[in-house]
């Protein structure tokens, strides 16, 4: 504080980071011909919980990427690496820990890094709410969900294959951590 900012204010200029027109930006210069459309809807589903959530079982779906040695870069503060990429929806045992990375993910990389892996794959931190009881249990497996742009693909592919598989893990509720 200063006696010319008594309150500790922020300067004019800190603002949030205008990501959004970025990214539609940088998928013009992709060669897309367009700014990207987020897909977004009026309303949303929405399904009351049947269970408490220490009762629940939780499924984790991710747009994190399987680390893959021979898809160059995918560290900390790697490039955007589309080499890096995934076209088909995966899954993991839950019960065992998995090197994912988002090198293939478009954010803003002058302004984040990749370093903390619990923000697109929280599955120790579902594993550790289990064992404290806050939630039930973790599902069997978690899912990848791909990030290749297409809404008609993600909705008509990804996203029921997605369904299909959390439903077959039995799971009452969802994490979604989208990078």
């Amino acid at each position: 504080m200063s006696d010319d900012n008594p309150y500790g204010f922020a300067p004019p200029d800190d603002r949030p980071l205008t990501y959004m027109q970025r990214i539609r930006d940088y998928y013009v210069t992709l060669g897309f011909g367009k700014p990207y459309e987020w897909a977004h809807y009026v309303s949303a589903p929405f399904t009351p919980m049947t269970k408490l959530l220490n009762e629940a079982r939780v499924a984790l779906v991710t747009t994190a990427a399987p680390y893959q040695p021979d898809a160059g870069d995918q560290g900390p503060w790697s490039a955007y690496n589309s080499k890096a990429k995934f076209y088909q929806v995966y899954s993991g045992d839950t019960a065992v820990d998995h090197d994912t990375r988002i090198s293939h993910i478009g954010i803003d990389r002058k302004h984040t890094s990749q370093e903390d892996s619990g923000t697109w794959f929280p599955l120790p931190m579902l594993r550790r709410m289990a064992a404290e009881g806050v939630i039930g249990e973790v599902a069997p497996n978690f899912h990848g969900a791909p990030t290749n742009r297409s809404h008609r693909t993600t909705i008509e592919t990804d996203a029921q294959e997605i369904v299909a598989r959390v439903k077959a893990d039995k799971a009452d509720a969802v994490v979604i951590a989208a990078n």
